[in-house]
This record gives structure tokens, sequence and C-alpha cells, in this order.
């Protein structure tokens, strides 16, 4: 009896500790600190970035490195809510339909992440979501054996091509907006994601 005991206290354990059966090199990685109460998320604190005209700026920015164990190519800014969302999408979408192809997602290509700037840099737009810390702009999805699976390469292109429309479908809902290949001449070669705040939560996928 005492050894049964002993082994229902220690068996969890040494599962939690092996990664039950792999995959514990990521969960590693995740939980070595963590920014906006998300162990997945990794960086570090930014604090206010002052506006440089108005309508931008963010009250509270981090600079994001990885999420859910796969890094971003760089540091991007943005506040934590939109940060929250993009972790737990690639956690639950990108991961998922990636899968083992190409040995595994490692790297967010980013083209763009927080500037002060209007819409598709037009003069006299409005104020783009990636002046208020709330977009990020992704360009390829690299992989562990060295490939990437690309849009401007890729969107068209069979198997891969198939994962960038799901990839881009997935994210409409966890996003409010997600623009692309086709949206409106300005995303032909990357995604554009974004948390805008919108009546009735509305969603913008194109």
């Amino acid at each position: 009896m005492k050894f049964s005991v002993f082994m229902l206290a220690v068996i969890p354990l040494v599962l939690t500790g092996c990664g039950f059966f792999g995959g514990g090199q990521r969960q590693e990685e995740v939980s070595r600190g963590s920014l906006c109460g998300v162990p997945g998320i990794q960086g570090e604190t930014v604090g206010r970035v002052k506006p440089e005209k108005r309508g931008c700026g963010i009250e509270n920015a981090v600079r994001v490195t990885a999420v859910g164990g796969v890094s971003l190519s760089q540091g991007s800014v943005m506040e934590c809510s939109t940060a929250r969302v993009l972790n737990a999408w690639v956690q639950n979408d990108v991961d998922r339909i990636i899968g083992r192809t190409g040995g595994g997602l490692t790297e967010l290509k980013v083209a763009a992440h927080y500037a002060c700037r209007t819409r598709n840099n037009k003069r006299g737009a409005r104020v783009s979501e990636h002046g208020k810390g709330r977009a990020i702009d992704i360009s390829a999805f690299n992989l562990a054996d060295g490939s990437s699976i690309s849009l401007s390469e890729d969107w068209r292109n069979g198997k891969r091509g198939r994962m960038l429309r799901e990839i881009r479908d997935s994210a409409c809902g966890p996003f409010a907006t997600v623009l692309g290949p086709g949206s409106d001449g300005y995303h032909e070669d990357h995604f554009h994601f974004d948390t805008a705040q919108r009546d009735n939560n509305y969603l913008y996928c194109r």
C-alpha cells in the first residue's frame, strides 16, 4: 500500500518533467518568464509609447519575441490584449494547421508591427491599428528544416497554399481584421492581423 501511494504521488511529477512523452522542450521554453500574465508570451515590458501624432501610442506596451514557443523574427511592440490573441491563435490554430510540415513551425516572419502611420500610408486616412499597438503583419511561417511557407512564394502553391488559406480563415474571429492576398491590393505578400475595436464586435476578413 505504501508503495502504491508513493508511486501515485511520483508518477505525475515524472510525466510532467518529461513533457508526457514529448513536447517537454517547448513547454520548458515557454515557462522561462512571461508577459501579460501568459507563460507563452515572451519578451520585455516597454511601458508607455508616446504618440508621435494624434491617435497613435500605447499606454502599456510590450515587445514580444515569442508566442507559444514560436519565435518572432523581430521583437514586435504591441498591447497585451493583442499579444494574448496572437499567442492563443498560434497555439490553437497555426501549430495544428502546419503540423509536422518541415519539422514544425519555429518562427513567424514579421513584416510590420507598431508604427505611427495612417492606413496603408494614405495621406488623410485614419490612423492604422499599427499605430495603436493592435496589429501585426506576417509574411511567412518559418520551419525547423530551414524552409518557409511564404505568402509571396506559396499562396498559389498546392499544399502550402492551402495551408496559408486555412491559416487566414482560422485568424478571422480571434482577430477582428484579417487581410491578405486579393483583399485590397496592399497585402499581396503578407497577412495583416489586428484587434480593432468595433461596434457589435464586427469582423472584417478578406
